[in-house]
Order: structure tokens, then C-alpha cells, then sequence
């Protein structure tokens, strides 16, 4: 009943505002054709297990693929002009390292052989991964340089073709002008320590994963599968993540033990300096070739002036396919992982097509593939764009839908680093909800690195992953909180999240019209979201504007 009287409400609004237009009708008209029985029925084919959980290079993913294509065509999206087709295709390698492989550590004169997947596991695997020889380590602490702090953990060693170690944290702070306090940044995650580490001469990278995850186990359940790679990326790098349970062998004889790492860390008094341990690596690998498919869908602006400008909307449709059984279900559907959000992406587009009055921006829908290997299709779309990123105004990333149709709040993802977040904060005024922070609990596992959008930032271009936050009308806050907990210890990942689990459509189609709305809007405006001054992409943007790329 309350959302009759919204709409209502809406409705007299439109009508009685001075300005009334009939661009507006025709925006209240599509907002209210999207529809969560039609977001359900994309998803009960994506999800389904004739599509083996689309995994890449599968025949399940190439079938996704071609639905999509037959959607985007149906609502007569163009196609990319360079190929006048839906599919941006991508070359991929896969590569599964192989318990053969050589990992050694060097410690006075003992040579101690590590076992693959008991003690470590790479980061990125291939035929180029090779240290032939003993190689230097040297400790990093945190392995982060962050001016804005004045902090440079690589101030006092000398890195230059030597293996970078460091802790997958950052520095403990309670201050919000240092680190940002309780809140965790942009410097605690992995690539960008990884991209820290070689940019400064280093010839590979060991982290030791001592807050991120809970157990050997979880690192387990997200490194034991095939690597894949974009064809052209030689991995040239030896990337390794190590089981804590042995990261003591590292530091044997050198000035610090691990246990002194772990008490300097809590004491805020975390140093850098050489190890006297050595490795060398020699892989063994099993290794395929296969094109994979980005789907990209275009909706032409309408002003003559601003449709030489773009506003990407993304959603991963790619999952993990076939893997371990667990309970005789070894088909990995990935039903809110992301088959969902891909399903809302479709259901986007048809909305937008059926506007008479196109947004004055020009729309690129994309559908982008390898989300689950490390953000392949972004990558591969950001260095082969279909138009310039420079001109692309924003990206609003679709990964996962709300669980309630009751919520009261959302959460914008990286959100605080534009100007996005006024964007978000007036949809939500105008839907008469609230926006909230990441909870506590969830800053790791929704941090913004986490997803395609965290790639479109990268270089450049200001983005945001919007996600229904612990608000709720109906649910007191612990109820809500235990339901996400709930999900991501029991089916993220896992063969249970299929279409088993009760998933509704109507806080789907609340959730799409929110997004419809914040794009609508984007897309409209004569002002282009901007990356905040103290914003780590704001470099990026200026590069990108001054090579016009």
C-alpha cells in the first residue's frame, strides 16, 4: 500500500511541477515499466544449470553470451561500430599450476622445498613465472608509498631485482586524517601493493595474508583453479600469496622475527628492512587458449553536444563453472553472483530503449566477461575502449542486488572518492531512502578494488558499485547483517548459490528502478561527476583528458 501512495505522490508531483514536460511522463513511464518478474526470468535462464556456471571458454558461457546479444538486438541497442557486432572478443589464456612445481627457500645452507597449495599459492601463473636463481627478499612491512600520509614503506631498502614481502594490511590508525581511521583505503589491497612493488624495480612479490582472511582454507577456496590471463599479458612477475603457518621460514636469522612483525604492526611500530632467507621458483604448468566475449550494447544520445560523451553501465556475466562438488553439486550457477545483476543490466536497457526522448548522453551497456579471474573484461575493455575514456563520464557497476524488498538504505561503493556521491545522495532523496557507509563487518568483502568498477577508476574514469545497505523497514539491522553474513559463509562461491535460494524480485525491481534513476539522471546532466582532489584516480583522469585516450 505504501508504495501505491509513492507512486501516487510521484505522480501528482510530475503533474503539478512547473517543470512538467513531456520528457518527464515519458521518464515516469519507463521507470514504472521495469519489472521484477522480467529481471526473474533473465535469471532463471543465466542461473540455470544448462549453463554449467559459465565459466570461461564453457559452453554455458558462450549460450549467455548469445542471449545477451539477442536481448541488446531486440531492444535495438547498436552494435560496436568498428565490428557491427554485439561481441568485443578477447583472447585468453588459462594456465593451472602444477603440483611439479619447484619453490624453494634457501636458509644458510638449507634448501627447503615448499608444497604447492599446502604452503603457497601464485597470484598469477605461466610459463614466464621463473626465478632461476636464489633471490634476494627484502620485508616492506606494508608494501605501501602514500604521500597524502607521509608514509613510504620503501623509504629505507633497496627493492631493484629482489622479492618484495609484505603483509596484505596497513597501518593501525584511530585518526581519520591518517589512513582514514577505522576505514580501510585504497593502499591495503593486494594488486595495488603488487603495482607499488614492481613499479619500484622489484623482480616478484610474496604476500602473507594476515588479516584478510580467516584461515588457509578461504585462501584455498579462492586460488585453487585455473588461472586466466588476457593473451597479451606475459606474466613476467612471480606473485605468490604464502601460508602464514610457514611465512616464520622468511624471516629465520634476519634482525626481526615474524612474531617481532606481528607485535611492531600492533604497536604502530612496523619497519622495512633485508631478509637473509632466498628463494627460487621453477613452474609447472597446464595451459589452454580460448576467445572469450565482452557484449556491448549502445544507446545513442540525444543532444548534439553531449552525445560525444559516455556513461558505461556493467554488470560481470561470467561465473566459476564447474568445480569441487560439495553436497554431489558441483555446478557453480553464481545465481546472485552475478547472474542477477546481468539479468537487472538487460532490464536496464530495455528501459532506457523504450524512453521517446533518448538521455542526452550517449549509453554503452556492457556485459563484461573474466570479472571472476582478476577483472579481465574491464581490463581488456579499458585498453581497447570502444570509445575514448577520456570523453566517458562515469561508470555504475552492477554486482549483486538487494536481498529485501524492504531496505531503507544503499551504499555506494567508492563513492567517496567523486562527486558520485551527490549523484547517489539525490536518488536517494528522491526515493526516500537513506545512503550509509560500508558496515564494519562488510569493508573487505564490498571493498571497491573487489569489482569491474575499481577498473574503470584505475584509469580514470569515476565510478561506483550502488548496494542495498542495513536499513530496513520491516528487518531490525542484526536480522539483516546475519542474512549477508549468512550468504557469504554459505553460498557465495559455492554451488548453493542457484535458484534454490529464495530470491525476490520485488526488491530486484526496487533496487533496478534506483539504478534507472541515478543513471537516468547521469546521463542527463550538463555537469560531468568528478574525482574528488584528494581522490588516488584523479591522476589517471588528468592523464587520460591530456592524451585524449
Amino acid at each position: 500500500m505504501k508504495s501505491f501512495f509513492l507512486k501516487l505522490l510521484l505522480l501528482l508531483f510530475i503533474l503539478c511541477s512547473k517543470n512538467f514536460s513531456q520528457e518527464t511522463v515519458d521518464y515516469f513511464r519507463a521507470f514504472e515499466s521495469i519489472n521484477g518478474d522480467s529481471i526473474l526470468k533473465h535469471l532463471q535462464f543465466l542461473a540455470s544449470d544448462e549453463l554449467e556456471g559459465r565459466g570461461l571458454g564453457s559452453r554455458g558461457i558462450k549460450l549467455a553470451a548469445n542471449y545477451l546479444a539477442e536481448k541488446f538486438n531486440e531492444y535495438d541497442l547498436k552494435k560496436i561500430p568498428s565490428t557491427d557486432s554485439y561481441f568485443q572478443e578477447i583472447p585468453f589464456i588459462g594456465s593451472r599450476t602444477l603440483s611439479s612445481s619447484e619453490f624453494n627457500f634457501y636458509i644458510d645452507d638449507k634448501v627447503i622445498s615448499l608444497k604447492y597449495s599446502d604452503d603457497y599459492f601464485l597470484y598469477k601463473s605461466g610459463q614466464q613465472t621463473f626465478i632461476p636463481l636464489p633471490t634476494e627478499l627484502v620485508f616492506v612491512g606494508y608494501g605501501i608509498v602514500a604521500p597524502e600520509f607521509d608514509y613510504n614503506d620503501y623509504q629505507a631498502v633497496d627493492i631493484t631485482g629482489k622479492i618484495a614481502v609484505f603483509l596484505d594490511s596497513e597501518p593501525l590508525s584511530n585518526d581519520p586524517e591518517f589512513f582514514n581511521g577505522n576505514e580501510i583505503t585504497y593502499y591495503s589491497f593486494a594488486e595495488v601493493k603488487r603495482q607499488t612493488a614492481l613499479q619500484r624495480g622489484a623482480a616478484g612479490t610474496i604476500l602473507i595474508p594476515f588479516e584478510k582472511y580467516s584461515g588457509w582454507e578461504n585462501v584455498t577456496k579462492d586460488f585453487a583453479k585455473e588461472d586466466i590471463r588476457l593473451a597479451y599479458d606475459l606474466t613476467s612477475n612471480f606473485s605468490v600469496i604464502i601460508n602464514p603457518a610457514i611465512a616464520k621460514l622468511i624471516f629465520n636469522g634476519s634482525q626481526y622475527s615474524f612474531d617481532d612483525i606481528i607485535e611492531m604492526h600492533q604497536k604502530h611500530q612496523l619497519k622495512s628492512f633485508p631478509l637473509k632467507t632466498k628463494i627460487s621458483f621453477r613452474g609447472n604448468f597446464k595451459e589452454r587458449a580460448f576467445v572469450g566475449k565482452n557484449i556491448i550494447g549502445i544507446l545513442p544520445g540525444s543532444d548534439d553536444k553531449l552525445k560525444d560523451s559516455y556513461l558505461i553501465i556493467s554488470a560481470h556475466y561470467d561465473h566459476l563453472g564447474i568445480g569441487s562438488p560439495i553436497q554431489n553439486d558441483s555446478i557453480y550457477n553464481g545465481a546472485l553472483d552475478n547472474a542477477i545483476g546481468v539479468s537487472v543490466l538487460i532490464e536496464l536497457a530495455r528501459a532506457f530503449s523504450s524512453l521517446n526522448t533518448k538521455p542526452k548522453r550517449t549509453i554503452i551497456f556492457i556485459a563484461l566477461t573474466g570479472e571472476e579471474s582478476g577483472l579481465l573484461g574491464s581490463i581488456y575493455y579499458t585498453d581497447n575502449p570502444v570509445f575514448p575514456l577520456y570523453k566517458t563520464i562515469a561508470n555504475v557497476n552492477i554486482d549483486g542486488i538487494a536481498f529485501f524488498r524492504d531496505f531503507e538504505s544503499v551504499i555506494g561503493v567508492g563513492s567517496e572518492y567523486s562527486s558520485l556521491k551527490n549523484n547517489l545522495s539525490e536518488t536517494a532523496e528522491r526515493y526516500q531512502i537513506s545512503v550509509e557507509k560500508i558496515p564494519e563487518e562488510f569493508e573487505q568483502l564490498t571493498s571497491f578494488t573487489n569489482s569491474d568498477q575499481y577498473t574503470f577508476a584505475s584509469v580514470g574514469v569515476p565510478s561506483i558499485l550502488v548496494l542495498e545497505g542495513l536499513q530496513n523497514r520491516t528487518k531490525s539491522r542484526e536480522e539483516v547483517l546475519q542474512s549477508f553474513i549468512e550468504y557469504f559463509e554459505l553460498r557465495y562461491h559455492t554451488p548453493k548459490d542457484d535458484l534454490n535460494q529464495f530470491i525476490d524480485e520485488v526488491a530486484a525491481e526496487r533496487h533496478t528502478k534506483i539504478l534507472f534513476d541515478l543513471c537516468y539522471h547521469i546521463a542527463n546532466s550538463v555537469d560531468e561527476p568528478k574525482w574528488k582532489s584528494d581522490s588516488p584516480f584523479l591522476k589517471a583522469r588528468l592523464r587520460s583528458i591530456a592524451e585524449k585516450k
